[in-house]
């Protein structure tokens, strides 16, 4: 029997909120929503920060592409490559087929994600910039895959922790702290930085604070100038731990005269993942060493 157009009209009325309701959707940076037909069965993470909570959201079997230096969880150095996070390799890409597209907000070049876009591949973008976004990445991942009781409970054990950091040191001496980057050219972080955030979790006074960049370059001079207690860098395995070598030759400086010259893995404190508890809690335990010395 054919419907009246009146019926087909209330019919696909009545159909409206089962529709809706059968939606995937999240809320993106932009202050809009990316909303999927169902939960995503073919992930391409395009950052290795993407891949490493796209795994941590309990969704790392529905993962089909990375890019270099995607390396954790180790699972994650088996996923075909597409590139690295500066550009992308769109033909292998497209032929994984992907039905949901991670890319990071500032590191992705737009004009080739505007290209995916064009091309009718949902993508939702992230970046944390903060704990707490931390947590929330994992759990709007885990809603787009449709993992929700694994990454919601990995999201949790990380704010529980943070906030258990939190509390540890909130009354802990002040102690200045100068973070480098990168040794040439000489580079620092702010503390609109996560690794910024970090040294404030811990008791201790970033000198380069205020710095209007993220992560600005700096000279030896104005380090010297600032004189801080500790100087801490990343150790990236199978390189000599030498970067901090250089600051041994100005005695004067409070870091060299106590010896806290310090390195800490440098995966886990460079991305806004999970592993930024392990990060947090290394850091803690450097200064604390250094207000003892």
């Amino acid at each position: 029997m054919r419907l009246l157009p009146v019926q087909a009209l209330l019919c696909t009325f009545l159909m409206m909120p089962l529709l809706l309701w059968a939606q995937v959707c999240v809320d993106t940076k932009d202050g809009q929503q990316l909303c999927l037909p169902e939960t995503a069965k073919r992930i391409a993470t395009l950052s290795p920060g993407a891949t490493e909570l796209m795994f941590a959201a309990g969704a790392g079997d529905k993962v089909v592409a990375g890019v270099n230096h995607s390396d954790y969880p180790p699972a994650a150095r088996k996923l075909p490559l597409v590139g690295n996070h500066t550009k992308i390799d769109v033909e292998a890409l497209l032929a994984l087929q992907p039905d949901l597209v991670i890319t990071w907000v500032t590191g992705n070049p737009p004009a080739q994600m505007e290209m995916l876009h064009a091309l009718g591949l949902p993508i939702f973008a992230i970046e944390p910039r903060t704990f707490a976004e931390v947590s929330t990445a994992i759990e709007q991942l885990s809603i787009l895959a449709g993992t929700q009781e694994q990454g919601f409970a990995e999201a949790e054990r990380f704010r529980l922790g943070i906030a258990e950091i939190t509390e540890q040191y909130r009354d802990a001496e002040p102690i200045s702290v100068f973070y480098q980057v990168w040794e040439t050219p000489l580079m620092t972080i702010n503390n609109e930085h996560l690794i910024g955030k970090v040294l404030q979790l811990c008791g201790g006074t970033n000198v380069f604070a205020d710095m209007p960049r993220l992560v600005p370059r700096i000279s030896s001079e104005v380090v010297l100038e600032a004189d801080p207690q500790v100087i801490i860098t990343a150790s990236v395995d199978g390189m000599a731990d030498n970067q901090l070598d250089h600051w041994k030759k100005y005695s004067n400086l409070s870091a060299v005269i106590n010896n806290n010259l310090f390195f800490v893995p440098a995966s886990p404190i460079s991305r806004p993942t999970p592993r930024l508890l392990e990060a947090s809690r290394d850091i803690c335990q450097k200064l604390d060493i250094a207000r003892a010395r």
